[in-house]
């Protein structure tokens, strides 16, 4: 199995709530296998010209690279509350063979 079809995302959210509800989606949806929440987190970002600093949700999302652009930036910029949502895919080099397996059992193309 080539391991460069899979990625991490990581994808910020104003709190548990909504991150929640995002990971749902995407679990249900079979874009992701599984996604972790993080919170809360601290972020210090700049926004428009002035230093922002926040407490925010993160999802480390475990999924494949052949859905990210498609399909899983869409379905969370749907949901999603802010105007300029974090959503970085980073590929997976490496993991264990059978988690791998599992993870591409689980995501799917709604035509797959």
């Amino acid at each position: 199995m080539n391991n460069n079809t899979f990625v991490v995302i990581l994808i910020t959210a104003p709190s548990p709530e909504v991150g929640k509800q995002i990971a749902r989606l995407l679990v249900e949806q079979n874009l992701a296998a599984c996604v972790n929440i993080i919170s809360p987190m601290r972020s210090i970002y700049r926004w428009e010209g002035q230093i922002q600093e926040d407490e925010e949700t993160l999802l480390i999302v475990k999924s494949r690279a052949d859905l990210f652009e498609d399909y899983v930036i869409p379905t969370v910029k749907a949901i999603h509350p802010y105007q300029v949502p974090e959503m970085i895919a980073l590929p997976i080099q490496s993991g264990l063979d059978v988690y791998l397996e599992w993870l591409q059992k689980e995501t799917r193309r709604n035509t797959e």
